[in-house]
């Protein structure tokens, strides 16, 4: 009897993941923060007369989307998460 070595299909990965996925989802969580304190900024230097309108209505409706996105992101996340837990092994 004679056997072969398997040689796979795809090359073997070179590195093993590393901390990056954290740090991406910390600036994202800080790009969220920054959008809020543009559109409050925005809302305040209005409100004091030293802003305009324009702004202020862009940088609320920018900083909704991105809470929009993130609010959908963490739900599909928990979705998920609750699926996998529910499994039965």
């Amino acid at each position: 009897m004679r056997a072969e070595a398997l040689v796979p299909d795809l090359p073997l990965p070179t590195r093993a993941p590393s901390a990056g996925d954290a740090s991406a989802f910390a600036r994202a969580l800080d790009g969220a923060g920054a959008a809020l304190n543009r559109a409050e900024n925005a809302e305040d230097a209005f409100g004091a007369g030293g802003g305009d309108l324009q702004t202020a209505v862009y940088e609320r409706a920018r900083a909704d989307v991105i809470l929009a996105v993130a609010t959908a992101a963490a739900q599909r996340t928990a979705q998920a998460l609750q699926s996998i837990l529910n499994m039965q092994v």
